[in-house]
């Protein structure tokens, strides 16, 4: 497929005219002239820089690849229809309409944009972090940042020791089967050909751990609400995860809080001061 230019610049500049700030979670601030988002803020939500962005809704530039028009798509909070006319815009096919489709729903991503004070992250049913809130990256680290299978904690969970030190070793075990049962799982309902079933073919063939759980055979395992996090500051903190499920893209929001007026409630109060110190 060839690239439309022209017709990519007009439907980028007319969704970020469309968005306002409060849409993303970003502050509106004062003498704002400009219509919509800026394409610094496009550019920032995007994770690129503002002169690649710009050039993209003026004609110009390099031929962006499929990532990086979907994390355009994210950017802006497009629907999963929008996403596939951009993708085909910048001369790409869409991949086909599966659950292990990695772009979150603007829904979710509203919410998400409006939870400034705890902790929270959207995964898939993976395991794989999409997106995180501020106070989520101080608690767990940037699980965004990783590619390819280690995406996955439960990938990482095999093959990574050091993804067990952010969670108390009295949890290890059963987080070990929980990884595994739902792995299993997905991959039933998946398919041969899916994500989830390569991940459990590498697995078995790198970590023994792993195969001993997995010929368990063990299914229908769920996350307890009361999750012990280690923080490398903090220490110990003890918190409720609560999981909003969005079916149609097999995503959920997981929101992370502590009981008013214990310990891991005055340690989370903590956490915003050293998730701002990380941003200086």
């Amino acid at each position: 497929m060839q690239i439309d230019r022209e017709g990519l610049g007009a439907f980028l500049r007319r969704r970020r005219e469309a968005l306002q700030p409060e849409d993303v979670g970003l502050p509106r601030g004062q003498r704002r002239r400009t219509r919509g988002l800026r394409r610094e803020e496009v550019a920032a939500l995007s994770h690129m820089s503002a002169d690649y962005y710009a050039r993209l809704e003026r004609g110009q530039g390099p031929h962006p690849s499929e990532q990086m028009v979907a994390s355009i798509a994210m950017g802006l909070h497009l629907a999963r229809d929008e996403r596939d006319y951009l993708l085909r815009l910048a001369g790409h096919t869409p991949p086909a309409r599966l659950a292990e489709s990695d772009h979150v729903s603007p829904g979710l991503l509203r919410i998400l944009d409006r939870l400034h004070d705890t902790p929270a992250e959207i995964v898939t049913e993976l395991g794989e972090t999409l997106r995180q809130t501020a106070l989520g990256v101080a608690l767990t680290g940037d699980l965004t940042a990783y590619s390819g299978p280690a995406r996955s904690i439960g990938y990482r969970w095999f093959t990574d020791p050091s993804t067990r030190l952010r969670y108390a070793p009295e949890d290890h075990a059963f987080l070990g089967r929980l990884w595994v049962s739902g792995l299993r799982e997905a991959s039933a309902r998946r398919g041969t050909g899916s994500r989830a079933a390569h991940y459990a073919e590498l697995l078995r063939a790198h970590s023994e751990e792993f195969r001993q759980i997995w010929d368990e055979h063990e299914v229908g395992l769920r996350p307890r609400e009361k999750k012990h996090f280690v923080h490398p500051d903090l220490g110990a903190l003890e918190l409720h995860c609560q999981a909003l499920a969005d079916p149609e893209g097999s995503h959920s929001l997981l929101v992370y809080t502590a009981t008013p007026g214990s310990e891991s409630y005055d340690k989370l109060q903590l956490l915003s001061v050293i998730g701002d110190l990380a941003e200086m």
